[in-house]
């Protein structure tokens, strides 16, 4: 399921990353990388803020939907 559907304060791990070759490739310097835990910390207005790699990062839901976990 898209991280975008993920319960608050319940580590995933990340299966795959989606979307064309330069969102997949801005997404997994974040951290975003296939075998990951991310943990989504609040979800406002379909924006995400998640804990990925010790990091809080705010991605929105376009972005989010392309996060398979």
């Amino acid at each position: 399921m898209p991280l975008s559907m993920v319960n608050i304060g319940e580590p995933m791990q990340i299966k795959r990353v989606g979307g064309k070759e330069e969102v997949r490739r801005f997404l997994e310097n974040l951290g975003f990388v296939a075998g990951g835990v991310v943990t989504v910390v609040s979800d406002i207005g379909g924006n995400v803020i998640v804990n990925v790699r010790d990091s809080r990062i705010a991605i929105g839901k376009d972005m989010a939907k392309k996060i398979i976990v």
